[in-house]
């Protein structure tokens, strides 16, 4: 049974969408040709982001940095650090005022005994406690130092009042060990040495991995396991879970004010009476920073919300600025997008959405996609285009010029007379008798369609049969001079120019394959460029027009070379630099008289080799334009003064009337 296909607009809802390495190398065309360096031009993808096959943005880091940092800038105008402890502040308000009813009740109690003696005592008891409960400090590290020495009235009270030291106790442990949370529930002193052991095993353990010698993690993991329900895999994720907790900590005491650092420390100080523990601590802490100083120690946040935080939020927020912190500084310093593989996807998930993460990976692939589609490659630690990658920017640059041109600008007609070579016209006609069999397929199987009317299996007949024209086999030889000073990018014409050489040579290559081209960079100085050179050549940054050293190569690369000859020289300048009789370069603008005709003698040496000089210029003003003119009476070449924007139409139109032209002569003669 046949298949059977049905084909929608794509609306969002399918899957299987990705965005595809031609799809990035197209986005990249512009940046490789402007910059030549495959590294600079996936930087700055990086940063603007680009277009995926359905033409929607995909964030760069330019985009995703600034998402980051107001995700930031919300936390901190949202929150307040002032609220800490507000939970277990009005727990122990509440726990006062129960104590004091429990004491007007006791009191009321002995006065209704009867027993004089016992109402006196319970009077004093009641003034006294009644006392210390009005002396009660403010803040909180002060209302525990108190209580923890006061007789309760209220069995109940002291329960209480137990129960929420050994919550902050627990918050405040569970800061310190990351977590551990659910080993440290109900410490009792079994459990509290058993910390302890744990907290010198590690210590020691990671004292050992900062020598170099084996730390002994599995044997760690065995005997204190129950301490890391999250089951690091090795020594360096365990450290390194431990180092954020703990950095998040002391970035909180950081970004309170000197009261509520100060009262925090009382109360941790108050809580935590074992000494061997804080050392314990202590030590882990300073092994920590030392090992993971990039975890930003002394960081502080300046909290302006109105929200008030409690411990187990600040500690989340602080926590997540951190991760906030961490990931801006692998996004800004990222070098190229293999960099961004570092990032936890699910982190960036959580931290700034679904779009941000499906962005940053897709960013992180980009470069594995390039090399998979062999594109790009490692060489020597960076990345280059591969000959496939050469061919296809060359493909991508003469698309994007020919897309501009209708087929009739391209001189493209009708003729009777079909040769048997390799240039195509991507024109057809019928197949007759004796004609080369390069058959169009698709028009082929059309016409099969049209005169059977459809239905499978297609059954060809020799009248569907449509073949490709050709033109003449004729060979020119061309030499592609491109200027290379530093007007050019300057000016906003070095891209267009050098999209142009790109553009003619894929054409050259791909459809008049018998053809030569030959590629002169000038500036200062002129040098011969090879094509696979061309898509990485980047202006000089020198001043100086050398048309005569440029015509000088050109001409002995055509000598070489049979066929019509040509040069196609494209400049924004006028000669302003030649080639001394001692091989020195000599520059002066602006343009000195021995330029000039240093210059032109190079031009009537080209014009008795028959070589014609075709020039298009870039913004050509008067003296430019002149000069120009005053070349091509001389060379009976042609000129053309365009702009960046049409210059492609210009070189491709008359390159390809030149092929037609020599076609025409090629029947006449024959």
């Amino acid at each position: 049974m046949a298949s059977r296909f049905t084909y929608s607009r794509w609306d969002g809802t399918q899957t299987g969408f990705e965005l595809d390495a031609d799809a990035a190398f197209d986005e990249l065309t512009d940046e490789l040709l402007y910059h030549g360096d495959v590294n600079a031009a996936l930087r700055k993808m990086m940063q603007e982001g680009m277009r995926d096959r359905d033409g929607n943005q995909l964030q760069g880091l330019r985009e995703l940095l600034e998402q980051l940092r107001a995700e930031r800038q919300n936390r901190l105008d949202q929150h307040d650090l002032g609220g800490v402890y507000d939970e277990i502040n009005d727990e122990l308000n509440d726990l006062i005022d129960e104590e004091r009813h429990a004491i007007e009740n006791a009191l009321r109690d002995a006065q209704n005994s009867g027993d004089q003696r016992r109402a006196d005592n319970a009077e004093s008891a009641a003034a006294e406690r009644n006392m210390r409960l009005d002396l009660m400090p403010d803040d909180l590290a002060g209302k525990v130092r108190e209580l923890e020495s006061y007789n309760f009235e209220s069995d109940e009270s002291k329960k209480r009042f137990e129960q929420l030291m050994q919550k902050l106790k627990d918050q405040l442990m569970q800061q310190m060990v990351d977590q551990m949370s659910g080993a440290m529930e109900n410490m009792g002193p079994e459990d509290m040495a058993r910390m302890k052991d744990m907290m010198a095993a590690l210590n020691e353990m990671l004292e050992k991995h900062q020598r170099g010698d084996d730390p002994g993690f599995e044997d760690f993991m065995e005997k204190f396991g129950e301490f890391f329900p999250e089951n690091p895999e090795t020594v360096e994720e365990l450290l390194e879970q431990m180092a954020q907790r703990m950095a998040a900590m002391q970035a909180m005491m950081n970004s309170m004010t000197p009261e509520q650092r100060a009262q925090m420390q009382q109360l941790n100080d108050q809580l935590m009476d074992d000494m061997d523990l804080q050392w314990q601590m202590q030590q882990l802490s300073g092994n920590l920073q030392q090992m993971f100083p990039q975890m930003q120690w002394g960081k502080s946040y300046d909290f302006e919300g109105q929200d008030p935080m409690g411990m187990g939020q600040a500690m989340q927020q602080m926590q997540e600025l951190g991760d906030l912190d961490q990931l801006e500084n692998l996004l800004r310093n990222a070098a190229s997008p293999g960099a961004l593989a570092e990032a936890d996807m699910d982190k960036v998930r959580d931290l700034m959405g679904d779009d941000a993460a499906k962005s940053l990976q897709r960013l992180a692939d980009l470069t594995k996609q390039l090399e998979e589609a062999g594109l790009i490659e490692q060489k020597e630690g960076r990345l280059e285009m591969t000959p496939k990658g050469l061919r296809k920017i060359g493909s991508n640059a003469l698309r994007e010029l020919f897309s501009k041109l209708a087929k009739d600008q391209l001189g493209q007609h009708e003729t009777s007379n079909i040769g048997q070579g390799h240039e195509r016209t991507y024109d057809t006609k019928p197949y007759e008798y004796g004609d080369p069999f390069q058959l169009d397929l698709n028009r082929t199987i059309r016409n099969a369609v049209r005169r059977s009317g459809g239905g499978t299996p297609i059954r060809l007949h020799p009248d569907d049969f449509e073949i490709e024209k050709t033109e003449h086999l004729t060979r020119s030889s061309t030499v592609l001079m491109l200027d290379l000073s530093l007007s050019m990018p300057m000016r906003d014409n070095f891209l267009p120019a050098k999209k142009v050489a790109m553009a003619l040579h894929s054409l050259i290559s791909s459809q008049f394959p018998r053809d030569y081209l030959g590629i002169v960079g000038f500036s200062e100085t002129a040098r011969i460029l090879k094509a696979e050179q061309l898509p990485e050549v980047s202006w000089d940054f020198v001043y100086g027009t050398n048309m005569h050293h440029g015509f000088t190569l050109a001409r002995q690369l055509l000598s070489r070379e049979s066929g019509t000859k040509q040069i196609i020289m494209i400049t924004d300048g006028e000669p302003t630099a030649h080639i001394t009789p001692e091989g020195y370069p000599f520059f002066n603008y602006p343009p000195a008289r021995e330029t000039i005709e240093a210059t032109l003698r190079e031009v009537v040496r080209c014009t008795k080799e028959q070589i014609r000089i075709n020039t298009f210029g870039l913004g050509a003003d008067g003296s430019l334009r002149a000069f120009i003119e005053q070349m091509t009476s001389i060379n009976r070449g042609r000129a053309f003064f365009t702009t960046p924007e049409n210059l492609g139409d210009y070189v491709l139109v008359d390159f390809m009337e030149g092929k037609r032209a020599m076609a025409r002569n090629a029947r006449r003669a024959g």
